[in-house]
């Protein structure tokens, strides 16, 4: 039988989700299991990195039940970033896994800051030192389990770790490996002086794969676990944010994608490296490198206002819950009658890369309800992407539109509150799984179903629903200038000094 099927696996943060691709970029059969996220002390995220694999193999024998699948020709997995893993020579887990979000790393930042240079961290890595790469939260466990350096540890990105189940291999892609923040961005290698302020040498580390070639291919207990042939091609993929600007079309610079997930992360092609602190450079899954923004309080702080505040134990579902704060926000003027937010829930990278950062709420009244914050959160996320896409544009060229993704993207009002704050089309996706289709269009492209990578994302992506600009752009822009853009910074010694005392030992 000729291979006609591709499959793209997300290993997310919260799920596992498998995706059968055809040619066109039709999903065929999919299937998804979810992964548990543990909070055990403040700024503490982990997770059981066998869940990964457990995850993984659920999703891929639900997709096999409802496809032949030896019309698979590939498979290729894309990434939760910047989360990591170390383990024993067999890959036997060592400790949880830190997850992208854990930010206990603040002192060993410093410590890297101290010994290398910002500047030299930035242009090695492609990244200014805050506390989402890898590498520090590496630093932070080595410091706080020293036993560990006693053992034969391997350092694994997700991407590794469910590769090397998969292949037997011990290998990642260069795009997965790339938000560890331990690569030498224009060498395309393991960045000796970074591995060496965190004390791991190469041969702990995976060998470097360029995406979109192959890793290896299924073995036959990693067949019987997934539900697929022996011998099926593992692809190279990418992190989770180049993968879901591949699976938006994004494969020449002057457009966008805009994934308004957890974090709200954007990105646009450059052909050549460069570095600023508006931006974190990432190598794209189609050549180049994707200039990076990224708003770890995103869609997270929607689910924070519904799940904290909003529902009443279990008397509401949180869907309920959304629905009626859609409705309600609906009827409210533009600028939620005078509430500003600004979203720093989870710290700020860029443009100030301050992981002590906070949110704040200005201009509460009594006045002021459930809808209206929830107006507030979509307001200020949306002036805050104004913030990231100036830096952006003043380092290279104007962005004509956005392709916007992920589960905020079903919002109407959201998506036309974008459009108005930022003066450009937010465009939707064709498909709600970007992430997954681009593993599918790196599939696609090496199995042979297209000739290369920008054919394959150009033939399977599409676009749907069209935003434009609406007359509540002048309000917007005028909100953003006379009070969003200065506000952060007006406070920020303020905010800081609050931080310490709440982190002051009692």
């Amino acid at each position: 039988m000729t291979a006609d099927l591709v499959v793209g696996i997300d290993c997310s943060t919260t799920a596992c989700k498998a995706i059968a691709w055809d040619a066109a970029g039709v999903a065929v059969a999919e299937g998804r299991a979810p992964i548990e996220l543990d909070n055990p002390e403040p700024d503490g995220w982990q997770q059981d990195a066998e869940q990964w694999w457990q995850a993984l193999g659920h999703a891929c024998r639900a997709l096999s039940a409802d496809v032949d699948v030896m019309r698979v020709g590939a498979l290729c997995v894309t990434n939760q970033r910047e989360t990591f893993v170390v383990t024993d020579e067999r890959g036997a887990p060592l400790h949880p896994a830190l997850v992208w979000m854990d930010a206990r790393c603040t002192r060993q930042v410093d410590a890297a800051v101290a010994a290398l240079g910002r500047q030299r961290i930035h242009q090695l890595s492609g990244k200014p030192p805050c506390t989402t790469p890898s590498m520090y939260k590496l630093m932070y466990l080595l410091e706080r389990q020293p036993d560990l350096r006693d053992l034969r540890l391997r350092l694994h990105d997700v991407h590794s770790f469910v590769g090397w189940r998969l292949t037997g291999r011990f290998a990642t892609s260069l795009a997965a490996a790339d938000p560890t923040g331990l690569i030498d961005m224009q060498a395309r290698c393991w960045s000796a002086p970074l591995l060496e302020q965190v004390g791991l040498t190469t041969e702990q580390l995976a060998e470097l794969v360029e995406p979109g070639d192959a890793l290896g291919t299924l073995t036959e207990e990693a067949a019987r676990h997934c539900g697929l042939p022996a011998g099926l091609t593992v692809v190279a993929g990418a992190g989770d944010g180049q993968c879901a600007g591949l699976g938006a079309g994004i494969v020449t610079p002057g457009r966008a994608y805009l994934n308004l997930g957890t974090a709200v992360v954007s990105g646009v092609l450059s052909s050549s490296y460069r570095c600023d602190d508006a931006f974190r450079t990432l190598y794209a899954a189609s050549g180049g490198y994707f200039l990076e923004t990224d708003l770890q309080g995103g869609a997270f702080t929607v689910s924070w206002l519904i799940n904290k505040l909003l529902r009443d134990g279990e008397a509401r579902s949180y869907d309920e819950v959304l629905t009626q704060l859609e409705q309600e926000a609906r009827a409210l003027p533009a600028g939620s009658d005078g509430l500003v937010l600004v979203p720093y829930w989870n710290g700020v990278m860029n443009p100030y890369w301050d992981d002590e950062a906070t949110g704040l709420m200005l201009g509460l009244r009594g006045s002021h309800g459930p809808a209206h914050l929830y107006r507030a959160v979509l307001e200020g996320i949306a002036l805050e992407q104004r913030l990231h896409l100036q830096g952006v544009e003043e380092a290279t060229d104007r962005i004509a539109e956005l392709i916007v993704m992920g589960g905020g993207s079903r919002s109407e009002l959201w998506c036309q509150i974008l459009a108005d704050v930022l003066g450009r089309p937010i465009v939707r996706a064709g498909s709600t799984e970007a992430t997954a289709l681009g593993a599918g269009i790196l599939a696609a492209a090496h199995s042979g179903l297209h000739s290369d990578v920008v054919t394959a994302s150009r033939s399977m992506t599409s676009t749907a629903e069209r935003f434009e600009p609406t007359g509540e752009g002048a309000f917007y822009d005028a909100l953003y200038r006379e009070v969003y853009a200065g506000l952060y910074p007006a406070v920020q010694s303020r905010a800081r000094a609050l931080w310490a005392l709440r982190t002051k030992p009692s």
